[in-house]
């Protein structure tokens, strides 16, 4: 399965933007994690399709919403009210067995990830 991402660019604080995933095959579910120069990857939202329920870190609940369509497999991930400590290279990644549904927030529940997209939040 390949990921491709979309979406990320340069923002002032307080604006939005949106991303995009696409993958190639069938997933279970799909995440997106990001990762901020010096620090480590962290979670920030999954949809499971079957059960249709999304999954969020506690840091981006009411601004960011997942969504995507299960037949096309694509995942966006809509941010609003975008922070300066939202900076980062965001990734999208897919889940072949489900394990969304039980560890939404662990990098070992996907199969396989996307290459980046650079989300940069100005002040």
């Amino acid at each position: 399965v390949q990921l491709q991402a979309s979406g990320g660019g340069l923002v002032e604080a307080g604006g939005s933007l949106r991303l995009s995933c696409a993958a190639s095959g069938r997933t279970a579910g799909m995440g997106w994690f990001r990762q901020a120069p010096g620090t480590e990857r962290e979670f920030v939202a999954a949809i499971h399709w079957s059960r249709g329920s999304t999954y969020y870190a506690e840091f981006v609940k009411g601004r960011f919403t997942i969504s995507g369509d299960k037949a096309k497999n694509t995942v966006a991930l809509q941010m609003n009210s975008l922070k300066p400590e939202d900076t980062a290279d965001y990734f999208c990644a897919a889940d072949l067995r489900g394990r969304i549904l039980y560890y939404s927030s662990r990098d070992s529940s996907y199969d396989y990830w996307g290459q980046g997209t650079q989300v940069t939040v100005s002040s």
